[in-house]
C-alpha cells in the first residue's frame, strides 16, 4: 500500500514541476518553486495544486 502512495506522489511532483516549467516566469522562480515542491512533497502538492497554481506567475513575473 506504502508503494502505491509513494508513486502516486511521484507522479504528481512530476506533473506539477512540468506545470511550473510551462509557466512564463523567470528561470530562478521556476527553479525556486520546483525544488519547493519536490522537497516539501504531499504538503508541496497540496499548496501548488490548491493555492500557488493560480498565484505564480504574479509573485515571480
Amino acid at each position: 500500500m506504502s508503494t502505491i502512495i509513494y508513486i502516486i506522489g511521484l507522479v504528481l511532483s512530476i506533473l506539477a514541476v512540468l506545470d511550473i516549467l510551462k509557466k512564463p516566469i523567470s528561470i530562478v522562480g521556476k527553479i525556486i518553486c520546483s525544488v519547493l515542491v519536490l522537497i516539501t512533497s504531499w504538503i508541496g502538492l497540496l499548496v501548488y495544486y490548491l493555492y500557488a497554481k493560480d498565484h505564480i506567475v504574479e509573485w515571480f513575473k
